[in-house]
This record gives C-alpha cells, structure tokens and sequence, in this order.
C-alpha cells in the first residue's frame, strides 16, 4: 500500500473511530483493561531487543499492531467478538463467513 493510500486509510478508520495517538501511552489507554497487560509484556520486551539490537523496527510494529488494536477496541463488543471468532477459526472450529464478493456487493463497493 503506497504511503497515500495508507493515510488516506487510517484518516477514515481514525475518522470513524476517534483519534487515536500512536504512541505508547496514548495506545495504552485506548486498549480494553484485559489487552493492557499483554500490551506491556510486549512493548517491555521489543524495547530491551530494541536496546540490545540498536534496532527501533520491532518497536515500529509492535506500536502500529497495537494502534490497530486500539482502534478496534473502540467498540468493546465487536472487539470481543471479533477475538473470539479469530480464536475459534485458529481452533480450527468452524465459524461463519461472508465471501469478500457478497460484502463487497452489500458494501456498495
């Protein structure tokens, strides 16, 4: 995704959604209470690879995966029930599903 593209995407989520930060503290505030956790196990140990390795780009992604997060998190309920779905299907149990055809065409798209 070119760089346009990318901002022209996230101004729509972020539209959609609120602003969001996309530093550390404002994407930790964001999250639901039982993401929070995780979140700082993750940012703590990308931090000190980040020290040992001189190298700030697991950081970057750490932060840009957790803004997303942040972002849906936005809406509590979907949220939930969106990690629950994904933890089903990587269960391998089957879970309902749209193809991409059908809600492209539902969307207007």
């Amino acid at each position: 995704m070119s760089a346009d593209a990318r901002c022209a995407h996230e101004g729509s989520v972020e539209g959609q959604r609120g602003r969001i930060g996309r530093s550390p503290k404002e994407i930790r505030a964001a999250l639901l209470p039982e993401d929070v956790g995780e979140f700082d196990r993750e940012f703590r140990r990308v931090m000190d690879e980040a020290k040992e390795r001189l190298d700030l780009t697991p950081v970057n992604e750490c932060l840009e995966r957790w803004w997303w997060m942040a972002v849906s998190s936005q809406d509590p309920e979907a949220h939930r029930r969106m990690l629950e779905v994904a933890d089903r299907a990587q269960r391998g149990e089957p879970v309902s599903s749209v193809p991409w055809s059908e809600l492209k065409a539902e969307l207007g798209l």
